[in-house]
């Protein structure tokens, strides 16, 4: 199965394309973040890499967020168009759930986190087991405060990866159990990862309908719902 991986969800625009289990090329750019005016050439480029064309891909797999919402949406709309105008499966991959699994220690318990600003984190607590990450605690905009709190009730060591650093205060003042130290390479989504990830993970079923995993409305959004409480159960999009 010839997979392309697609991850611009944060700061890093990441691609990759495999063959089952081996990457054939990998490219990783983090200078900038003009993802919508980089993805599509540094796709073209990969597949040139790899020696391959469009149509000889099975299947794409993209993160799918949580994350940055333009990036999020980027990666999630290339990755919709090449699945419909190629006829491949698409298949979306929690961005955190990516991120737990640069951890290779098996049953350990994984925290992945990315700064929603505010003191507030986009993150999930995972188990690494054979089959990949499990959810333990799910992904969740929330507050640090709120997730250190969950995450404590499991009295054992912690991974923290991500924008864990952005927090190492409360995480040291909060958890006793001894936390590993962490390289920093496994604070970057590795993007081949994804594309393994999302090889044993069914397609999803409707293209045209699939929306990222956001986890919270845009600022447009909650200003629109604050003016319209009687609408709250409407489509602000279709609305607009």
């Amino acid at each position: 199965m010839k997979v392309l991986a697609i991850d611009t969800s944060n700061r890093p625009l990441s691609v990759a394309v495999l063959d089952d289990d081996t990457v054939l090329a990998t490219i990783t750019v983090t200078v900038h973040q003009k993802h919508a005016e980089y993805l599509l050439p540094e796709i073209e480029r990969l597949l040139a890499m790899a020696d391959l064309t469009p149509g000889d891909l099975d299947r794409v797999v993209v993160a799918a967020g949580p994350g940055s919402y333009t990036g999020i949406r980027i990666a999630v709309t290339t990755a919709k168009t090449l699945a419909a105008t190629l006829n491949i499966d698409l298949v979306a991959v929690s961005s955190l759930a990516t991120l737990a699994a640069n951890v290779p220690v098996m049953n350990a318990l994984v925290a992945p986190m990315f700064d929603a600003r505010n003191q507030n984190v986009f993150a999930g607590l995972y188990r690494i087991t054979a089959n990949g990450p499990q959810p333990v605690i799910a992904d969740a905009h929330t507050s640090i405060t709120d997730f250190l709190a969950a995450v404590k009730e499991y009295a054992e060591p912690i991974w923290f990866l991500g924008d864990a650093d952005h927090f190492s205060d409360q995480i040291h003042t909060t958890i006793s159990a001894a936390t590993p130290a962490v390289n920093g390479w496994l604070n970057l989504p590795q993007v081949a990862t994804i594309g393994l990830l999302g090889q044993h993970l069914d397609p999803v079923t409707d293209v045209d309908r699939f929306v990222p995993n956001y986890l919270r409305l845009t600022q447009a959004e909650a200003d629109w719902r604050a003016n319209h409480p009687k609408e709250f159960n409407q489509s602000y999009v279709e609305k607009i």
